[in-house]
């Protein structure tokens, strides 16, 4: 069997291309206006079951009892997923207003914590859950989860517990924010993560080392050893780590691997909404697969790259082999 559930955040994303950042107090044009999933279920789900359709896929969170909430059940059956985890809660379905910069891909994210935000660990039978790799993003977006829990930290941290005794795998992401929360919210679910995806933001933030020098140049080294910290911090099997530059990768034997980033042609970037989830989706392939952290790696930027090709988090979607053919772009 090859199943993973993915849960936690299912949003709308409202994308808006604009020519330029405005000054404060300034006007810019919107050019261009387009509605999509978003969130790390939507992103890296339909991302994995388009890159493999015999992978089974089932969306597991929240949704309101509205307009968006049909238009993200409705994309995701649409998508091959299994929605049958998807639960209908009061309030509005969670989203976000996506700037987006036209020709740098540049995003900046306003996003509005709805139904989502509600699901606790109560919600996730975990008896019923029938799959290999259970992932749950984001941390530090779901506010059900990231609260509290007197004897694991966090209710995050207790779900993947649970999930952990059943026998199952579980995967974990986490959402870039600019605060002093991952101390108490990240670091007590890393006790319970076998496979841990994040930038090198959120990998330093989790971890409180450096992932860039004074001159803003990261390097293998600095990454590798915030992926050794995070081990030190619960992590069971393997950590990956992207950045624009490059990615890197430590298992729990020690063994790394570096693969640097693709060199794509100018213009290639429309959009850089849900590119990190689309390199996740591609390192949750190489989970359930088997493959090496160097064979994840490069699929996983590659995967990257098919989704900066489109505006969106996931219409840039491509099949395997049309995913590794973006490898000719490779330094």
């Amino acid at each position: 069997m090859n199943k993973v559930i993915l849960a936690g955040n299912i949003l709308v994303d409202n994308v808006k291309t604009i020519a330029a950042w405005p000054e404060k107090g300034m006007l810019v044009p919107i050019t261009a206006v387009t509605r999509a999933v978003g969130g790390s279920v939507c992103n890296s789900g339909v991302d994995l079951k388009t890159l493999d359709p015999s992978v089974e896929v089932a969306a597991l969170g929240k949704v309101g009892r509205d307009d968006a909430g049909d238009f993200a059940v409705d994309f995701l059956r649409t998508h091959g997923l299994d929605v049958s985890r998807v639960m209908r809660a009061e309030g509005p379905t969670t989203f976000t207003d996506v700037m987006t910069v036209a020709g740098t891909g540049e995003r900046t994210f306003f996003n509005m914590h709805g139904a989502d935000s509600a699901l606790v660990p109560e919600d996730v039978d975990v008896s019923r859950l029938d799959c290999d790799l259970f992932h749950l993003g984001y941390l530090l977006l779901l506010d059900g989860l990231d609260a509290p829990d007197p004897e694991y930290g966090t209710q995050a941290a207790r779900l993947l517990a649970k999930v952990q005794a059943a026998g199952i795998k579980t995967s974990l992401d986490i959402v870039s924010e600019q605060s002093d929360r991952f101390p108490r919210i990240v670091r007590p679910a890393l006790k319970y993560c076998d496979y841990l995806v994040v930038n090198e933001i959120e990998g330093a933030l989790a971890t409180g080392l450096p992932c860039r020098d004074a001159a803003g140049r990261t390097t293998p080294e600095l990454l590798l050893a915030i992926a050794e910290a995070l081990f030190e911090l619960g992590v069971k099997e393997r950590v990956v780590l992207h950045c624009p530059e490059l990615s890197v990768a430590r298992d729990a034997a020690g063994q790394t691997a570096v693969v640097p980033s693709l060199k794509l042609p100018s213009g290639w970037i429309k959009g850089s909404v849900g590119a990190g989830d689309a390199f996740c989706a591609g390192m949750l392939y190489s989970f359930v697969k088997g493959m090496s952290s160097e064979e994840g790696m490069r699929l996983a930027s590659c995967a990257a790259a098919a989704n900066l090709a489109a505006p969106d988090s996931v219409s840039g979607a491509l099949n395997l082999a049309d995913t590794l053919a973006l490898e000719r772009f490779r330094a």
